[in-house]
C-alpha cells in the first residue's frame, strides 16, 4: 500500500508547512517560533501540549481508548549554523542558519500523522509526539530524558527517523542493533619551548610533537581495535604558531571520535590520554587531554524494529524495507531515547532522478517534499498497528 490517501491528499498542505520552517531556521534550544507553531497546531486538533521541558522542546499527546499501551514518536526541530546557497522561493530568511539536514521535514511529517490521528481516532491506547530541540550537537535527547521525558510521558517503545539522501524514494529502513555511531570531541594542548626557528635545538617543538601525536593516534584504530568494532578519530583542527621564524610555545588540536559499540566507545579515551601524554613526555613536553563523551550509538532494538519494520512494508512493501545495512558513523541523539525505552531508527529515502540529490549539510541540500506524505503514513500506521482497537 502506499501513502495513506487521506495523508497524501494533504501533500499541499504539508508542503507548505515544510516551506514555512524551511525558510525560519532555528538553532538548539531557539526554536521558538518552530515550537509555537507546533503547539498551535497541535492544540487546534484537539491534542494536549506540555511545553516545559528542554527549554524550546514540547510533547504532545492524544489518548483514544482505555488501553493502558502508549508509543511515542520523536521528530527533531533544529537547523544548522550555516548559510544557505538555494535560490527557490523557500529559502532560509536568517543569515548564517539553514534547515540543511531535514529537521524541517521530521518535524512535517510528525505533524502530518498528529493532524490525521486526532481526526480518525482508529486505535486505542496513548501516543505522544515528542518535538525535540538540538539535535545538532545540543543534545536535546538527553536534556529530554534527563528532565523526565519517559517518566512523564510513559512508553512501551519509541520511534524516531531520518531522511536519507543515498536511498531512493520508497525505500525505508528497519535494521536492529548499531544504525549510528557514537560522537565524541576531544581537545589537545601542548606546551613545549618556543624559540627562533633558525636554532630548534634550543626549542621543544610542539608542532613536531603534535604531528607525532596525529600519526601516533590512528594506532589506536589500527592496532588497539578489533577491525570488526568500526571506530573513527579524525583530527580536524590543528593551530600553532604566529610567525614563520618562530617556534611556538605551544600548540592546540581537535577533533571528533566516533564509536559503535559502548565498550570501544569507553576503551578509546583512555588509551588517547596514554598516547598523547607519553608522546609529549617522550620529546620533554605536557599535553593535556580534554575528553567529551557526545551521544553515544544508536541502537535499535529487536521487537521495535520488526514493528517498524511491520509498519513500513504496509506503506512501501516488504521488499522495500531493508533490513540490513552497515551502521552509518554519524551521530545522532535519538540515541538517549533509544537507551531509555526500546526504539527504532529509521531512514526514509528521499533520492529521486528527476531533482539533485544533494547531501545533508550542504548548503545546497533541500528536503524532498514528494515523500512527506510517506513519512507521515508510516507514523500512523505505526499507532494504528501497535495501539489496535479491540
Amino acid at each position: 500500500m502506499p501513502a495513506i490517501n487521506r495523508i497524501a491528499a494533504d501533500l499541499a498542505e504539508l508542503t507548505e508547512w515544510r516551506r514555512d520552517l524551511h525558510s525560519h531556521p532555528e538553532l538548539g534550544f531557539e526554536e521558538v517560533r518552530t515550537s509555537q507553531l507546533v503547539a498551535d497546531k497541535l492544540t487546534s486538533w484537539g491534542i494536549a501540549v506540555t511545553r516545559d521541558i528542554a527549554t524550546t522542546g514540547l510533547v504532545g499527546t492524544l489518548r483514544v481508548g482505555s488501553s493502558n499501551r502508549a508509543i511515542g514518536i520523536r521528530a527533531d526541530m533544529d537547523a544548522l549554523p550555516m548559510t544557505e546557497a538555494n535560490t527557490f522561493a523557500h529559502v532560509s530568511q536568517s543569515p548564517g542558519r539553514m534547515h540543511a539536514c531535514g529537521h524541517d521535514g521530521h518535524t512535517t511529517m510528525l505533524l502530518g500523522a498528529a493532524k490525521y490521528l486526532a481526526e480518525t481516532r482508529n486505535f486505542d491506547g496513548t501516543v505522544h509526539f515528542i518535538f525535540q530541540p538540538a539535535e545538532e550537537g545540543g543534545g536535546g535527547g538527553r536534556v529530554m530524558v534527563e528532565e523526565g521525558l519517559f517518566e512523564r510521558f510513559p512508553c512501551d517503545m519509541v520511534f524516531g527517523l531520518h531522511n536519507d539522501t543515498t536511498l531512493p524514494v520508497g525505500t525505508m529502513t528497519a535494521v536492529q542493533g548499531s544504525v549510528s555511531a557514537a560522537s565524541d570531541r576531544f581537545w589537545i594542548h601542548i606546551t613545549g619551548k618556543g624559540g627562533h626557528a633558525a636554532r630548534p635545538h634550543r626549542t621543544i617543538d610542539p608542532v613536531v610533537i603534535g604531528s607525532h601525536i596525529v600519526l601516533a593516534l590512528q594506532s589506536i584504530v589500527a592496532r588497539r581495535t578489533d577491525p570488526l568494532e568500526s571506530a573513527v578519530i579524525s583530527i580536524t583542527q590543528f593551530h600553532a604558531g604566529s610567525a614563520g621564524n618562530v617556534i611556538p610555545e605551544d600548540a592546540s588540536l581537535n577533533g571528533t571520535v566516533r564509536s559503535l559499540l559502548a565498550h570501544v566507545q569507553d576503551e578509546i579515551e583512555p588509551l588517547m590520554r596514554q598516547i598523547i601524554e607519553q608522546t609529549a613526555a617522550a620529546h620533554g613536553a605536557t599535553a593535556v587531554l580534554d575528553y567529551t563523551r557526545g551521544y553515544p550509538p544508536v541502537i535499535n532494538a529487536p521487537e521495535a524494529t520488526e514493528r517498524a519494520a511491520m509498519a513500513a512494508a504496509k506503506i512501501v512493501g516488504v521488499e522495500r524495507v531493508i533490513r540490513e545495512r552497515p551502521p552509518g558513523m554519524g551521530g545522532e541523539d535519538f540515541s538517549f531515547m533509544a537507551l531509555k525505552v526500546p526504539g527504532c531508527f529509521v531512514r526514509v529515502g528521499q533520492a529521486a532522478p528527476d531533482r539533485a540529490n544533494v547531501a545533508v549539510h550542504n548548503p545546497k541540500y533541500d528536503f524532498n517534499d514528494d515523500i512527506l506524505p510517506l513519512g507521515s503514513s508510516l507514523w500512523a500506521t505505526l499507532v494504528e498497528q501497535e495501539l489496535p482497537r479491540t
